[in-house]
């Protein structure tokens, strides 16, 4: 081989050959890894590449999510997502925040990368949705998982929320603006509680609890323990981010949260107006100025694409409306334009480096002082340790603005509602020594200053009476102090509905009812209130809580929020956020202070109630409530069907066991409890765990389905911590030396900031690591005049060894704020076959360049020349180099052009052996460099 075969260099001293990061990979009876590595970084590689072999769909879902374009695979359905995710800016904000990370945290989650990346494609090949999909694994990039973790908590803040008050307060008054708080009736939520030891049969705390989210299959969190001599913690990870975020027992302290109902996300009503040029302004403060503007075009499984706008103001991303060129007071011109200012986007930190302090804490006191930079979620926290010392407090960025700013879309060029310096001081109280209790189910309580809507108190309150009953107190409840973590499962299944008692009360003294309605009447007032599977009473209270709900979406007072008055408003709110705008379940879920406000008269609510209470009569149904009351799980791959393999369940959104059916929608519920967990501070053998479906996310393993029963009959299982009892997989001892790591980690021999485009920075090309990277680049189409079309990635990688062994040639990767964006070649033209068809001059110094597929947000104009600017300034940075030499294919017009407008000056056509060239030259006098 020549180095005519190829358009390549290598950097002086290699970096990335080092000691072996081998691993080893565990398994238990269910299937549960248990990574065990020699140092934190093996231990994050290990961690990204079994997620990528058990949740290698999971895993490319979300990073598509990231990017906005899962609708090229999914089809229309995952469209609204793609226009969200794009003009919310997720992928840029991850970047942004990848960018700010210590250099020591960037290693550690691009380890996590690098295993990824390692085993998606072995991951890929045991997943069948990727050829039902018709999709190919992509490759993760250094700050994929920032992005993961963003989208996964984009919409928990509940922004959407201010939509609905808005339309609320237009149609029924400012007054009115609050009537549906969740405070009224609540939708599902995450419970936590915890005993001090002196509530224990040990004499060490415990802490219990169930975060409920939407149950998805795969599921939304993985069991996991994660094992190297500076830690062993076991918990539940979120797929796509290393480390133990959430839910964690680390052997010397063990923590737990709840999501705090925090207002920490605004809106604001945007002008926007189009410019001459075809830019954007927007009205501010200050008047009208120049916004950011671009376009993206979104892909479509089966349907034409669709081109995106992306707008920022100085608020943040526009994420409602469209820029209008219609007069003022036209619709189209009057439709709300909503941007939305989150604190990522603002500040540039997602906070994680908290993840790997997290792994390292002993105590609470580690713990405590880790969640002091914790950003999003806001979340409530308990935590206790060995010693018996507890935590309780709130984590998380509040940004301090108006209170108006919580309640209402705001407008966007009046001052006062813009953030101030700083964030809302985090709340923490102290365990209660009196009971030895603390509970968290999302109620207003600790985290009352940071927000607006909340939980109702039932499953905090029931909690409470559950943990605080004395023996003997009946079969159904709990025997009382000293509790063992066994004992937590009863309290995790517990179904009484406390918010059943006002409607209940209405029916009694509803009047005029038939003997049918009565009978039923009777009946529910006898009923214990318990929603339990096999209960027929569960289910015709739910019959007639729908029938309730439906009446009162009919009645006059309501109807200004049911009804059609203004069709084009809902219409211009994109489809993402309609569920937070309808009508139904919202007075479903606020059906408890509906029927207790004096919106209604009195006489009106007994009169509904005895309406519906003859209409469910009459219908003599007596199905069991786990008849009816049944998991639809969600899945990304449409039309997918999931098996069942679970009896009806129990539940409803207000008990303990908060399985959220849609009171006047249906009865079948999608939000439950992703997962249930007991850590035991005593003996961390003795904790329990598990997972709606199971370990694996590959359909058909043994290990998808095996925790089904469990998970639905209320049982956990042990958390196995002895190394003896599990077995060695055939992923162990697997070895990946650090050449492998990711290329944003390795030493720069060059970094320039770019104005409008970002840091540049040149790492050398290491041929093993890069390969692939280099192969999918080199072989597209777009890449025909560099002359790798055809080879392999074998051939890929040689060649590039083959550069590395010469002094003369070098190569390597352009990063762009840490992403790949460009392979860049240097060589000395006496050197190189080019050096026989011109007369070099003493200073020539030779380059290539080839321009990664720019997507996304990438993609934006001034992106090649931006590139050139660094390649020059790197080549110009040694004083030896007097012109820089370029040849590129003479039939490749567009690099030619792109050559004399940065200001090389054409020169003659040369034949080389497998190509005809045009040489062009640059000087250093040129750019007026001395």
């Amino acid at each position: 081989m020549t180095t005519a075969d190829i358009d390549s260099e290598r950097p002086n001293g290699r970096s990335g050959h080092g000691p072996a990061g081998g691993f080893e990979v565990f398994r238990d009876d269910r299937g549960i890894p248990h990574l065990k590595a020699g140092s934190a970084l093996a231990l994050a590689r290990a961690q990204g590449h079994n997620a990528a072999l058990d949740r290698a769909w999971q895993l490319e879902t979300e990073r598509h999510r990231v990017l906005g374009t899962t609708a090229a695979f999914l089809g229309a359905e995952a469209l609204d997502w793609d226009r969200f995710a794009r003009r919310a800016r997720l992928a840029d904000t991850a970047r942004r925040c990848y960018e700010r990370l210590a250099p020591e945290t960037a290693a550690w989650v691009g380890a996590y990368v690098d295993g990824v990346n390692a085993g998606l494609a072995e991951g890929a090949a045991r997943a069948p949705e990727f050829a039902a999909a018709g999709l190919a694994p992509g490759r993760w990039e250094p700050w994929t998982p920032l992005g993961v973790w963003l989208s996964t908590h984009i919409l928990f803040a509940g922004f959407p929320t201010k939509l609905w008050r808005e339309e609320v307060a237009r149609r029924l008054g400012d007054d009115r603006a609050t009537l549906f708080a969740t405070d009224g009736p609540g939708t599902s939520g995450s419970n936590g509680w915890l005993l001090t030891g002196a509530r224990t049969t040990t004499g060490a705390p415990v802490i219990a609890g169930d975060p409920h989210r939407f149950i998805e299959d795969p599921g939304v969190y993985q069991q996991i323990r994660l094992a190297c001599p500076e830690f062993d913690v076991v918990g539940l990870a979120v797929p796509g981010v290393p480390g133990i975020a959430h839910f964690g027992h680390t052997g010397g302290v063990a923590w737990a949260i709840t999501n705090a109902m925090a207002d920490y996300q605004d809106l604001y009503r945007e002008q926007l107006r189009r410019t001459a040029d075809g830019g954007v302004e927007a009205l501010g403060p200050d008047g009208w100025y120049r916004v950011h503007a671009h376009t993206e075009t979104v892909e479509v499984a089966g349907g034409e694409p669709e081109t995106v706008e992306i707008v920022e103001t100085d608020r943040g991303p526009v994420i409602i409306g469209d820029v209008h060129d219609d007069p003022p007071g036209d619709e189209a011109s009057d439709a709300p334009v909503i941007s939305l200012r989150y604190p990522p986007r603002v500040t540039g930190d997602l906070g994680f480096h908290v993840l790997p302090a997290l792994l390292r804490a002993r105590t609470v006191a580690d713990l405590d002082t880790a969640l002091d930079g914790w950003v999003e979620p806001v979340n409530v926290v308990l935590a206790a340790d060995t010693t018996g010392a507890t935590l309780h407090r709130v984590a998380g960025h509040v940004p301090v603005r108006p209170h108006e700013n919580r309640l209402r879309v705001v407008p966007a060029h009046d001052p006062a509602y813009a953030w101030r310096e700083g964030a809302e001081p985090t709340p923490r109280t102290e365990v209660d020594e009196a009971t030895g209790t603390a509970v968290m189910a999302n109620e207003r309580g600790l985290a009352a200053p940071l927000g607006i809507e909340f939980a109702p108190p039932h499953r905090a309150r029931r909690i409470r009476e559950l943990l605080g009953t004395p023996p003997g107190a009946g079969a159904r409840e709990l025997t009382g102090p000293p509790w063992s973590s066994a004992d937590m499962a009863a309290v995790h299944t517990d179904t009484r509905l406390a918010s059943s008692r006002q409607l209940l009360s209405l029916l009694a003294w509803a009047p005029d009812l038939g003997p049918d309605a009565e009978r039923l009447r009777d009946r529910l007032l006898l009923w214990d209130r318990h929603m339990d599977a096999d209960s027929t009473d569960a289910t015709l209270y739910s019959r007639l809580r729908a029938d309730v709900v439906h009446r009162l979406a009919a009645h006059p007072a309501l109807r200004p929020v049911t009804g059609d008055a203004d069709p084009w408003r809902s219409a211009a709110y994109p489809a993402l956020f309609r569920p937070w705008l309808a009508a139904v379940p919202r007075i479903g879920y606020a059906l408890e202070t509906l029927l207790t406000v004096g919106l209604l008269p009195y006489e009106d609510r007994l009169a509904i109630v005895a309406a519906s209470a003859e209409a469910v009569a009459a219908t003599q149904s007596e199905s069991p409530w786990g008849q009816v009351h049944r998991v639809s799980p969600w899945q990304a791959l449409p039309g997918a069907t999931p098996e069942e393999v679970w009896p009806g369940l129990a539940g409803d959104h207000d008990c303990v066991l908060s399985t959220s059916s849609v009171p006047g929608i249906t009865d079948l519920f999608a939000r439950g409890p992703a997962a249930r967990y007991v850590w035991d501070l005593a003996r961390r053998e003795d904790s329990l765990w598990v997972v709606p479906f199971g370990a694996s996310g590959v359909p058909g393993s043994a290990h998808h389905r095996d925790q089904s029963e469990l998970w639905a009959s209320g049982r956990l299982a042990p958390v196995t911590t002895d190394w003896n009892l599990l077995h060695r997989t055939e992923e162990s001892t697997i070895t990946m030396t650090t050449s492998t790591v990711v290329p944003a980690l390795r030493p720069a021999v060059h970094e320039q900031k770019v104005e409008g485009f970002g840091v540049v920075r040149l790492v050398p090309v290491d041929p093993a690591a890069d390969a692939d990277l280099l192969h999918d680049w080199v072989t597209e189409e777009r890449a025909r005049f560099w002359g790798m079309a055809d080879h392999t990635r074998e051939q890929v990688q040689e060649i590039y060894e083959f550069v590395d062994s010469l002094p003369t040639h070098h190569a390597y990767l352009a990063l762009r704020d840490g992403v790949p964006a460009a392979l860049f070649q240097t060589y000395e033209p006496d050197a190189d076959p080019v050096g026989e068809c011109y007369d070099v001059q003493p200073g020539d110094f030779g380059i290539h360049l080839l321009i990664a597929p720019a997507e996304g947000e990438g993609a934006v104009k001034g992106y090649t020349d931006a590139l050139l600017t660094a390649f020059i300034g790197y080549v110009f940075s040694d004083p030896a180099h007097l012109r820089v030499v370029v040849e590129p294919d003479a039939r490749n017009e567009k690099a030619l052009a792109r050559m004399v407008r940065v200001g090389f000056e054409l020169g003659p056509e040369i034949e080389k052996p497998e190509k005809t060239a045009r040489l062009a030259f640059l000087t250093r006098a040129a750019l007026g460099l001395v």
